[in-house]
């Protein structure tokens, strides 16, 4: 199941605004559902690349501020700059050697070399020229700094047996590149952009939660679909029935399927020169 098929022009809508607006009650909630599901994953990557005492980060498209919070108390950064469109889920849990700025990624300039970490989670995958935005990335590392990006990933296909779930998915993909341009079709060639950025070592790592009910990234799920209902419906693929039998399968010991997976890629920027 294509979420993204060819010939459809992604929508130009924004996250945030004919969906997924932060001033609609319980979106606060739905992100933390997100983060209970990913966070563990992403502090376990970010230790493994050394963040720690020191370091000044950055965090882009920081939402509740999860992952930017335990950043400055797990691992003792020196700071973290958390950047959003909107940052009152981030402004009402302040926190020790945290900052915030109200300001569109795509716009923003930063002076180059600031930062020894840029984190960016669940972002690109709803913005417009990726390889453009990675190389800004890049350039605001200082030697020996790293670009962390998170994104996810689709596990259907043609393959994939019908179910309310995969239905849904199918929906919900097609619907939000309709009408804000989501496009997970890329994901996987993260790594070739960050080759092609010119940082090193680059790796990446999939991580797939599973889906029980009850669990974070079946509330998640289950609140993303209502959040993009209008989105689903317009596709023709599914009706306000089918989203309604997705969410009772999700909460039902009969579901059975894969959840969409976060990619997880990084690279570091050469050291340069020494001696």
């Amino acid at each position: 199941m294509n979420p993204s098929p060819p010939g459809d022009a992604p929508g130009e809508g924004r996250y945030g605004e004919a969906f997924f607006r932060p001033d609609r009650a319980g979106e606060a909630e739905r992100i933390d559902f997100g983060a209970l599901a990913y966070d563990d994953i992403t502090m376990a990557r970010l230790r493994a690349l050394g963040a720690g005492p020191g370091w000044r980060c950055l965090d882009i498209g920081a939402g509740t501020g999860t992952v930017s919070r335990r950043l400055l108390g797990e691992t003792a950064v020196a700071s973290v700059l958390a950047v959003d469109r909107d940052v009152r889920f981030l402004d009402a849990r302040p926190a020790p050697g945290l900052r915030t700025l109200q300001a569109d990624v795509t716009a923003t300039d930063f002076a180059p070399g600031s930062f020894q970490l840029v984190h960016a989670r669940f972002v690109l995958m709803h913005l417009p020229e990726r390889d453009r935005l990675i190389g800004r990335f890049a350039e605001l590392l200082t030697p020996g700094g790293v670009l962390v990006l998170s994104d996810a990933v689709d596990l259907t296909s043609e393959h994939t047996p019908a179910t309310p779930y995969s239905t849904a998915m199918r929906a919900m993909w097609q619907g939000l590149r309709a009408t804000i341009g989501t496009d997970v079709s890329s994901v996987p060639s993260y790594p070739h952009l960050l080759r092609g950025a010119g940082l090193d070592h680059v790796a990446a790592e999939i991580h797939v939660p599973p889906l029980v009910p009850g669990s974070a990234i079946s509330r998640f799920w289950a609140d993303t679909w209502q959040r993009s209902r209008q989105a689903m419906v317009a596709t023709g693929l599914v009706d306000d029935a089918g989203i309604d039998a997705a969410v009772r399968y999700l909460e039902s010991d009969a579901c059975a399927a894969l959840s969409a997976g976060m990619l997880t890629v990084w690279g570091q920027k050469p050291q340069g020169p020494t001696g």
